[in-house]
C-alpha cells in the first residue's frame, strides 16, 4: 500500500498560522469572512474523452509529440494519473491571484476530478469579485451536513442465496471498493483484518488511493481489506472549530458511525460480537470480500460541511472506487433553481458519469411527507425498515403484573423474588435530595447505603440527562454493581416525552421501562407497598418484590420488515407547484433500526456503547451501507452493469410483504409508533424492501445514461445557466429536453396529471430469451393502459413499453398502482405508479 502523511493538513496549519505564499494567503480577520464552493467554466477531469477533450483542451501544453498527455488518456486510466490535479490546482491559484491581488484569502481544496473548481475562505466583497469573472461559473456559500449486523445477512438470504450464488462468503464481493465518506474508522478492529482466511485477498489493480500515515493512524493501518484512508477537514478547522483531541486530524475514527458503516457494507465474516461481556453471536458485513476506502470528512463535535465532503468524493472517484457511501444528509434543503444543483449532488453526477453507484442515506427526519433528504435521480436513496430480530426484556412484580422493557442485560436467578428499593430512599445520612437534585439516576455510589441496596433491585430514574449523554446506563450500573445489588431498574422521567429508547447493554440483571404509563405502574406498586412509622414516616419495610427475565435472547417477530417512524419520506420536496418532483424517493428501503456493527474503539456517538467494540444503532444510516455491500454482489458479478443497471436491478426485484405474507407497514408517528402505522406507500419504502438474492437475477434491467440526466436536468425551466456553470455542458447541445416521469428508472411517479400523459419505458433483458405478460393496478382517480401487454425478448435485446394514464376525477391526494411484468422462466418485476395531483379533462383546474 502507498501510504503518505496529511499534506492537506499541514498546508491549513501552515496557512492559517505561520505562511503567506502563493497557495494561500493570510485570509481576513474580518468577521464577514466565510468559506465558499466556487466552481469554474472548464469542465473537470472526469469529463474529458478522447478527441473531445483533446479539442477542449487546446491550451493546455502537450509531452510531445506523439505522446498522450493526462488529458487524452482514456477513462480507465485517467482516475489513475495525478498530473491534471495539479494542473488545474494552479488554474485555481492563478485565478486568485489575479482576482484578489495583494487581499487576503485562503484556499481550502482544488477539486479537479468531479468538478472543476475550489473551497475559499472569502469576504463578501470578494465574492463579488470572483463572480464577475467570466471563468467562474458558480458561487455557492458551504453548508453544514450529518450522519443520519450479526443477523441481517441471514435476515436477507445471504447465506443461502446471494453469497451461494457467488462462491460463498469467501469470495463475496471480491475485487469490488466500497469508499464510504463518513466519520473515519478504526483501523485495529477485526472486522477489517485481511488475515483471517487463507484464501487469496488481492489488491484490485484499477485502485489507486492512499493510506495517510498520522499518530492515531500509524503505518501498517491499512492492508488489503481497508486499502485506502483519509481524512479531509480543512473547512472545519478553518471556522476554528475542530477540535483535534476529540475530532482526530487523521481517518481515524473518534465517533463510531464511520466504523459501524463500514463493517455493515463489508465487514469480515464470522467476527464475534462480545457486548457487557455477553456473546450476541456472529457478525458479517453485507460484502465480506469487498475492499473498504475510507474518507473522512464527518466529525462527532460538529458533523461537517460541503466543502470537506465534496473534497472527499472527489478524491474517492479519482482512487477508482466502484461504489461511494453517503450515510449524511445536508441540514437544511439546497437553495437555487432545483433540488439537484447543489455542489454534492453534481460531483456524485459526475461519479456517476465515471461508472460509480452512489448510495445515500434517505435522512431521519420522517414520517412526514417530504422530508426525504437525497433527491436526485443519479443517487440511490435508502430508506430505513425494522428486521425480524428484537431483543426485549420484562419486569414481573410481586402484584402478578408484569411491564416489557429494553436491556441488553441478564435476568435475576430463577423465579426468584428480590426487594425493590428506590434510589431516593437508600441514601445515606450525608446526602440528601438538596445536595444532588440528580442524584435518582445513580451516578454516584457514595451517595448511597449499601446495608440498603446490598441484594436488592435498585430503582434508578432514567430523566433527558441520559439522552444528552450527563448520565449513563453504564455508570448506573456499575454504581449498583458497587453497591452489591442484585440488578437494577430504570423507569422513564415523565419529562422524556416520545423518546425511542434503544436496548442498552448493561453489565448486571436489569432493564429499561421505555413507557411513561408504566413507570408510572412501577412507582405506584412501589410507593403502595412501603410501610412507614406512625409519627415520622420513616421507611420501616419496604414491601415491593420483583424479578427481571434477561433481555439477551433475541425475539424474531414475523411482522417484519416495516418502515420506521424516523425513515424519511417522499416526494421529492421540490416546490410547492410539484414541478419537477416526477422521481421516486427513497429508492428502496434496508434494514436500519437496531443493527449490529463494529464500533470504534474510542467512539462516543452512542454513550452506552463506549469502550465497547460492537454497538446496536438504528438509522437511514444503516440501511444505506446495506445496499452498499449488496451492490457490490451485484457489480461482482455484471462488471458492466452501469450505475442505473445496479439501481434497476435491486429495484425491481424489491419485496412487497413482510414475512408473514402481508403488506410492509410504515410506522406514522414517533410516539407509540406500533400503534400508529399503516400500509406503506412507495413514498414511504420505494419499489419496497431489498431482495438481495433476487437482485442477482433481475432479468430485465432499467438502463440510464450521464446524457439522460443532463437532459433532464436541461429541461428544468431556468436551469441552461446552471447546468453549464457545473458541468461546463451547453443544453443546447442535447437536442431534445425530458421531464422526471421520462427519466428510464423503474418507477413512474407524475406529481401532476393533467388529463393525460404517455410515457416510456425501454427494458433490456440481462437473461435468456423469455416471454412475459403485463399486469398492472391503477392508482386511484386513474386509468392505466400499457402497451404490449405480451412480449418475447432475447438475451440483451431492448423492448419499449408505453404507458398512457388518465385522470378520472380531481384530486390532490397522492395514490398508488403497481406495474408487474411476469416472465415464463420466472422472473417478475415490480414497478411502483405514483400520481400526486389529478386533473380530468371534465373538471376544473382548481387544484393546480
Amino acid at each position: 500500500m502507498r501510504r503518505n502523511i496529511n499534506w492537506l493538513h499541514l498546508m491549513v496549519v501552515l496557512c492559517l498560522g505561520i505562511l503567506v505564499g502563493t497557495l494561500c494567503q493570510d485570509f481576513s480577520d474580518d468577521e464577514t469572512s466565510a468559506i465558499y464552493i466556487v466552481t469554474l467554466k472548464q469542465p473537470p477531469a472526469a469529463h474529458y474523452f478522447g478527441e473531445e477533450l483533446k479539442t477542449r483542451t487546446r491550451g493546455i501544453k502537450h509531452a510531445g509529440a506523439g505522446r498522450l498527455t493526462r488529458w487524452d488518456k482514456p477513462r480507465n486510466t485517467s482516475r489513475t494519473d495525478k498530473r491534471s490535479g495539479s494542473y488545474i490546482a494552479r488554474v485555481h491559484d492563478s485565478l486568485l491571484r489575479r482576482v484578489l491581488r495583494g487581499e487576503k484569502y485562503l484556499k481550502l481544496y482544488s477539486y479537479d476530478f468531479l468538478i472543476n473548481g475550489f473551497a475559499v475562505l472569502v469576504t463578501p466583497q470578494q465574492v463579488e469579485k470572483l463572480s464577475r469573472r467570466k471563468e467562474v461559473a458558480n458561487v455557492v456559500l458551504d453548508f453544514s451536513v450529518r450522519t443520519a449486523t450479526t443477523h441481517t445477512p441471514q435476515f436477507l438470504g445471504l447465506p443461502q442465496g446471494a453469497w451461494v450464488q457467488e462462491g460463498g462468503y469467501e469470495t463475496a464481493g471480491e475485487g469490488i471498493v466500497i469508499g464510504l465518506v463518513d466519520t473515519g474508522i478504526d483501523p485495529t478492529h477485526p472486522s477489517f483484518a485481511d488475515d483471517i482466511s487463507n484464501h487469496l485477498y488481492p489488491v484490485p489493480s484499477h485502485f489507486t488511493g492512499i493510506c495517510e500515515v498520522t499518530r492515531e493512524f500509524p503505518s501498517g493501518s491499512c492492508n488489503r481489506k481497508l486499502i485506502g484512508a483519509r481524512h479531509f477537514a480543512a473547512s472545519a478547522i478553518t471556522r476554528g472549530i475542530f477540535n483535534s483531541t476529540k475530532d482526530y486530524a487523521s481517518p481515524f475514527d473518534g465517533d463510531g458511525h464511520g466504523t459501524h458503516t463500514a463493517s455493515v457494507a463489508a465487514g469480515n465474516h464470522g467476527v464475534p460480537v462480545v457486548v457487557a461481556g455477553h456473546d450476541f453471536g456472529n457478525a458479517s458485513g453485507m460484502a465480506p470480500r469487498s475492499h473498504i476506502a475510507i474518507y473522512k470528512a464527518l466529525y462527532k463535535s460538529f458533523g461537517g460541511f460541503a466543502a470537506d465532503v465534496v473534497a472527499a468524493i472527489d478524491q474517492a472517484a479519482q482512487d477508482g472506487v466502484d461504489i461511494i457511501n453517503l450515510s449524511i444528509t445536508p441540514n437544511r434543503r439546497p437553495p437555487g433553481v432545483a433540488t439537484f444543483f447543489n455542489p454534492i449532488d453534481m460531483a456524485l453526477l459526475s461519479a456517476v458519469k465515471a461508472g460509480i453507484f452512489v448510495v445515500q442515506a434517505a435522512g431521519n427526519t420522517g414520517p412526514s411527507p417530504k422530508s426525504i433528504s437525497s433527491y436526485s435521480p443519479w443517487i440511490f436513496t435508502v430508506g430505513a425498515a425494522s428486521h425480524d430480530r428484537t431483543y426485549t426484556n420484562s419486569i414481573v412484580l410481586g402484584n402478578n403484573v408484569t411491564i416489557h422493557g429494553v436491556g441488553l442485560a441478564s435476568g435475576t436467578d430463577g423465579d426468584q423474588m428480590y426487594t425493590l428499593i428506590s434510589a431516593l430512599d437508600a441514601l445515606n445520612n450525608e446526602t440528601t435530595i438538596a445536595d444532588d437534585m440528580y442524584v435518582g439516576e445513580c451516578q454516584d455510589s457514595s451517595g448511597f447505603d449499601q446495608n440498603r441496596v446490598q441484594g436488592n433491585l435498585l430503582i434508578c430514574s432514567y430523566s433527558i440527562r441520559f439522552v444528552l449523554g450527563l448520565s449513563t446506563i453504564q455508570q448506573a450500573s456499575q454504581t449498583a454493581k458497587n453497591l452489591s445489588a442484585a440488578g437494577v431498574v430504570f423507569y422513564m422521567d415523565p419529562f422524556v416525552i416520545g423518546f425511542q429508547l434503544n436496548p442498552t447493554p448493561m453489565i448486571m440483571p436489569g432493564i429499561i421501562i421505555p413507557s411513561p404509563d408504566d413507570s408510572k405502574i412501577l412507582l405506584q406498586y412501589y410507593n403502595s407497598s412501603l410501610e412507614r412509622e406512625g409519627l415520622t414516616k420513616k421507611i420501616v419495610r419496604f414491601g415491593a418484590v420483583a424479578s427481571i427475565s434477561g433481555g439477551l435472547k433475541a425475539n424474531y417477530s414475523v411482522s417484519s420488515p416495516k418502515v420506521m417512524y424516523y425513515s424519511a419520506r417522499g416526494p421529492d420536496p421540490e416546490d410547492s407547484f410539484l414541478d419537477d418532483a416526477d422521481i421516486l424517493k427513497p429508492n428502496l428501503v434496508a434494514p436500519g433500526n437496531l443493527i449490529w456493527a463494529a464500533w470504534s474503539s474510542l467512539g462516543t456517538d452512542s454513550f452506552e456503547f463506549q469502550g465497547e467494540s460492537f454497538a446496536m444503532i438504528s438509522g437511514t444510516s444503516m440501511a444505506a451501507p446495506h445496499v452498499a455491500g449488496l451492490a457490490a454482489l451485484i457489480k461482482q458479478k455484471f462488471p458492466s452493469f452501469t450505475p442505473a443497471a445496479i439501481g434497476s436491478a435491486l429495484s425491481t426485484t424489491a419485496s412487497l410483504y413482510d414475512k408473514s405474507g402481508g403488506p410492509i407497514m410504515a410506522q406514522r408517528a414517533y410516539a407509540n409508533p406500533d400503534q400508529n402505522q399503516s400500509p406503506a406507500t412507495p413514498f414511504d419504502m420505494g419499489s419496497g424492501f431489498v431482495n438481495a438474492t433476487a437482485a442477482l437475477d433481475p432479468g430485465l434491467i432499467f438502463d440510464a445514461s450521464y446524457d439522460v440526466y443532463m437532459s433532464f436536468l436541461c429541461g428544468i425551466n431556468g436551469s441552461a445557466p446552471v447546468v453549464l456553470n457545473y458541468t461546463g455542458q451547453n443544453c443546447w447541445v442535447y437536442n431534445s429536453t425530458i421531464t422526471g416521469a421520462d427519466l428510464n428508472l423503474p418507477s413512474i411517479t407524475i406529481a401532476k396529471l393533467n388529463q393525460s400523459k404517455t410515457i416510456q419505458r425501454v427494458v433490456t433483458n440481462i437473461a435468456g430469451n423469455e416471454s412475459y405478460s403485463i399486469g398492472w393496478s391503477a392508482p386511484y382517480g386513474v386509468s392505466v393502459k400499457v402497451n404490449p401487454t405480451h412480449f418475447s425478448i432475447s438475451s440483451m435485446e431492448k423492448q419499449v413499453l408505453s404507458v398512457t394514464l388518465n385522470a378520472t376525477l380531481d384530486t390532490s391526494a397522492a395514490s398508488y398502482g403497481r406495474i408487474g411484468l411476469f416472465g415464463n422462466r420466472g422472473h417478475v418485476i415490480s414497478i411502483p405508479l405514483s400520481v400526486i395531483v389529478k386533473i380530468s379533462a371534465n373538471g376544473t383546474n382548481n387544484n393546480r
